[in-house]
């Protein structure tokens, strides 16, 4: 058993207004920040004056709110730059395999499209002729969908053109609803796309800046994954996804929609 290190309270007291800063995701007058701190005034305004002298807190001096000052700013552009999302996603692969009881694997936007770069199996084998560098479709993959809705549609057309072999693409009405739907869901799922008798299910994890790094998408047999945001499968997913965008600095807010 390891034994946990003393550390310095008033620390981890005041700790408590940089991390409702970071939640609220705005300045905020003294009152309100400390009562989201849990605190009163009168207890973090000292704190609050600490940390301006070294830059983690900064005042408005129109407005008397108090937000992140340069150091914040500094050390979290520091970490994003530090961090690298495939590798924070690949450690999760086995566990999430074996949460989901299905062949997961992580896929990032290439220069062809949406190519999965990591792939762990399941428990249960799948015939499906996937592996490391494999592009897959927009239209026809839960991975492809899910990429669809949140990079850029010039993006898009352009991988739709190559898959075409059309100089003219229309993404129509119903593709258009459809990416709508999946923005607001944070997810995606097909049942019998490119590989008939397979069902995929697609979460994305977002960085600092609310650009989508990676998506996180288990495969299985339609007769065993449940195409559905609600299975335990999905639910899976998505807690996992919501775990890296935190790591990785993003906050729901942040995230278009």
């Amino acid at each position: 058993m390891v034994k946990e290190s003393r550390g310095i309270q008033s620390i981890e007291v005041g700790s408590r207004l940089l991390n409702a800063l970071v939640h609220l995701g705005r300045p905020m007058p003294l009152k309100s920040l400390a009562e989201a701190a849990g605190m009163t005034p009168a207890k973090a305004h000292p704190y609050l004056v600490s940390f301006g002298k070294v830059g983690l807190i900064e005042q408005n001096g129109e407005t008397g709110h108090y937000g992140l000052g340069p150091l914040a700013l500094q050390m979290g552009l520091i970490g994003l730059h530090h961090v690298d999302p495939v590798r924070l996603a690949s450690a999760e692969l086995p566990r999430l395999a074996l949460e989901t009881g299905q062949t997961v694997g992580i896929a990032v936007w290439g220069n062809r499209g949406p190519t999965f770069v990591r792939l762990e199996d399941g428990p249960t084998a799948i015939h499906v002729n996937m592996r490391h560098g494999t592009v897959v479709s927009l239209r026809g993959t839960a991975t492809g969908r899910l990429f669809s809705a949140f990079v850029s549609r010039e993006k898009v057309i352009d991988v739709l053109r190559a898959e075409s072999g059309r100089q003219r693409v229309v993404l129509d009405e119903d593709f258009a609803a459809d990416m709508q739907r999946i923005r607001e869901q944070r997810f995606a799922l097909i049942t019998d796309g490119t590989v008939p008798g397979i069902t995929a299910l697609s979460a994305p994890v977002f960085d600092g800046f609310g650009a989508m790094v990676l998506a996180l998408t288990a495969i299985g047999p339609s007769a065993t994954l449940e195409a559905s945001p609600d299975s335990a499968p999905a639910r899976a997913l998505t807690a996992c996804a919501d775990r890296l965008s935190a790591r990785l600095g993003a906050r729901r807010s942040t995230v278009p929609a």
